[in-house]
């Protein structure tokens, strides 16, 4: 997507505190951090929520699982939240997938 802010920074058009890359996936911080620790982690590729995810595309969540974890042991986080926002309704202002990684703090249910 030419006018995507994520695929940008996927591709490295828009500067960022990359925090994890693989071949697939990119990880940076926040710009607007909800807690201690916020780390956005994308596909590469241009999906444009989880209402995309489908059969033939549904590795890409387990990938964002697996860099979250990693991520979270390299900070060496005690526990963490994984959200992913579907929709404008849902709170998603970014519509390419994306999980937010929230820790260093202890996490209220319902969130706020």
């Amino acid at each position: 997507m030419d006018d995507c802010l994520f695929c940008k920074i996927a591709t490295k058009q828009i500067p960022s505190a990359i925090v994890y890359e693989d071949d697939g996936i990119l990880a940076f911080n926040d710009i607007a951090p909800q807690a201690p620790t916020h780390v956005l982690i994308i596909p590469k590729t241009h999906i444009e929520s989880t209402s995309e995810i489908d059969q033939s595309n549904k590795g890409i969540a387990a990938d964002i699982i697996a860099a979250a974890s990693k991520i979270a042991r390299d900070l060496n986080l005690e526990g963490h939240r994984l959200v992913f926002n579907s929709g404008e309704i849902a709170g998603q202002s970014v519509f390419h997938l994306h999980c937010h990684l929230l820790g260093g703090r202890a996490m209220k249910w319902p969130p706020g």
